[in-house]
């Protein structure tokens, strides 16, 4: 069993690993061994409460499938455990990420001094502007 979060575990049996070839680090050993890892993983299988799985599914964003499946490539290693290790660890963040709530916006007003200095710069900035124009005989 894989921990996501206190309430949240993961059977190690609901994702399916398949090692295929894969490009990258290996020198001519590319091109004989299959050692880049492909985690799939059905979100349907374990319980995340509804926000948590929009939020998922917006992270997840192009790895996951329209039937809800979780496709990870790994293959930044030369060997197969450590990408299996790599993929299985990437895809417990984005469940972990999936589970924070993001703190809501609290709308605030802007300062007294900040509204100083903005308009101290669009006045210097106006200023500029008006020097720009063309010169009358009478300035």
């Amino acid at each position: 069993m894989l921990r996501v979060s206190r309430d949240l575990t993961i059977d190690e049996n609901d994702i399916e690993i398949v090692f295929v070839r894969a490009s990258g680090p290996g020198g001519q050993n590319v091109n004989k061994v299959s050692t880049a890892a492909q985690l799939r993983f059905d979100t349907r299988k374990i319980a995340l409460p509804p926000d948590a799985a929009e939020r998922l599914v917006r992270l997840a964003g192009s790895r996951m499938t329209k039937d809800g499946v979780i496709v990870i490539q790994a293959f930044r290693f030369r060997t197969q455990e450590r990408n299996k290790a790599d993929g299985i660890e990437r895809l417990l963040e984005l469940l972990r990420a999936s589970l924070v709530r993001p703190t809501p916006r609290r709308p605030t007003k802007p300062t007294f001094g900040s509204k100083q200095r903005r308009l101290e710069g669009k006045k210097r900035r106006s200023d500029i502007k008006a020097g720009r124009g063309a010169r009358r005989f009478d300035d």
